[in-house]
């Protein structure tokens, strides 16, 4: 395993379990290969962790930290300190399938914590979570008995097999088929990349308390479905009886089903994409099939730019959802996302009804909350209505947050209610 050893000073965020190492940190950046494994040593020799090399500016993601139980079990023990590389008595083991394992039975323990899994209320759920369960680059969500893997990082990528046969040795999941799917986060050729671990099933039905939504992880966004926003459709759930709802970015209609399953009087969906209005009307199909629809509720399908819906719409619905894509991805393009939250929003809120209520979100990761805050505050302020927050929101607690790796927190939401 390749040795790369910090500059002097350079260790402090490591210690602090910090997973990511920039390339400023290295002594020397040159000569690294994405996705390899490297020991990362101290400037005195000291050995403080293993992962693997990246391709940016992160240079490094730490897998195991110079405590973690996998190096101490292949030393000397588990260690209060970082050690002298040169006083180990065995060599650091390369992660393989038992490592794995280890990593996705403690996931899958806390998810099942959480009541997640086969033969309960809600059987889609994420069981990996990037850094937030101490595996950076990685994400594995389940719908069902069908496990979605999408690697974020080369490293990942080349551990695919070991992992998809680690998920195979956790009989509790139940899984039947194991798909991977991380071309389009490597930004890959999906035919060189994507494909089936185990079976052959490119879609299926799971259960999001107890609502069942159809996923096709094949060719869906992202893994098939967005489920961070769990939590925050069970309290749309809870406000919607009787309202009339605007569920907007719609994709596969995970907010309208929430609404009517809340027995929402309409619900109107939209989306640019006629893509994603064909899952949004399946599921609704699905959930009228499943639950009958003895109160006469609607609801309407519309394919079209949001922007220009909103405008068309002023004082119209009782509730209005903002779940857009992420507006920056980079920090060069925080200021156009800050301006474009602030026009979604200013429409939005004049699309509420007086007395009605504005759930708006951002995963854009560059926006933090106190920002995201902020121009929601600037949007109301133009809008010259009285509004106020009810709820802070944030992404499901199968997303979890690192403690120390606070960048994992990326969904920011609030409801207001709009006089």
């Amino acid at each position: 395993m390749k040795q790369l050893q910090l500059k002097p000073g350079k260790e402090g965020s490591i210690l602090r379990k910090h997973p990511w190492i920039f390339s400023g940190a290295l002594k020397d950046s040159t000569n690294l290969t994405p996705g390899e494994w490297a020991m990362i040593v101290s400037h005195k020799g000291e050995l403080l962790g293993i992962g693997h090399v990246g391709d940016g500016s992160i240079a490094v993601r730490l897998i195991a930290h110079w405590d973690d139980p996998w190096l101490g079990n292949s030393v000397t023990g588990t260690f209060s300190k970082p050690q002298l590389l040169a006083s180990l008595s065995a060599p650091i083991r390369t992660p393989d399938v038992e490592f794995w394992k280890g990593r996705l039975e403690r996931a899958w323990l806390m998810r099942r914590t959480l009541n997640y899994g086969p033969k309960t209320s809600t059987n889609a759920f994420r069981l990996v979570h990037g850094e937030g369960d101490l595996l950076p680059g990685l994400i594995i969500d389940i719908y069902g008995d069908a496990a979605i893997i999408q690697a974020h990082t080369h490293g990942m990528l080349a551990a695919v097999k070991d992992i998809a046969e680690a998920l195979q040795q956790i009989p509790e999941l139940e899984l039947v088929t194991i798909y991977n799917k991380s071309a389009s986060a490597m930004h890959l050729n999906a035919a060189d990349v994507d494909g089936f671990e185990l079976g052959n099933q490119p879609s299926g039905k799971a259960l999001e308390n107890n609502l069942p939504f159809w996923v096709n992880w094949q060719t869906g966004q992202k893994t098939g479905f967005f489920l961070d926003q769990r939590e925050n459709r069970a309290l749309l759930r809870q406000h919607a009886a009787g309202k009339t709802v605007l569920n907007t970015f719609c994709y596969t209609g995970g907010f309208s089903i929430a609404a009517l399953a809340g027995n929402a009087h309409h619900v109107t969906s939209v989306d640019i994409s006629a893509t994603a209005m064909e899952l949004t009307n399946k599921n609704v199909e699905l959930y009228f099939a499943e639950n009958g629809n003895s109160n006469n509720q609607t609801h309407e399908s519309v394919t079209a730019d949001v922007l220009q819906y909103l405008k068309n719409h002023l004082n119209t619905y009782d509730i209005v959802v903002l779940d857009p894509p992420a507006f920056a991805k980079s920090l060069n393009k925080k200021h156009q996302a800050v301006m474009g939250y602030k026009r979604l929003n200013a429409l939005g809120i004049n699309c509420v009804k007086p007395g009605g209520l504005l759930f708006t979100f951002s995963c854009s990761q560059v926006v933090d909350d106190v920002l995201f805050a902020n121009t929601v505050t600037a949007a109301g302020i133009e809008t010259g209505r009285n509004c106020k927050i009810l709820y802070k929101l944030g992404q499901g607690p199968d997303h979890p947050v690192n403690l120390y790796h606070p960048e994992g927190h990326y969904l920011k939401g609030l409801v207001i209610q709009v006089d």
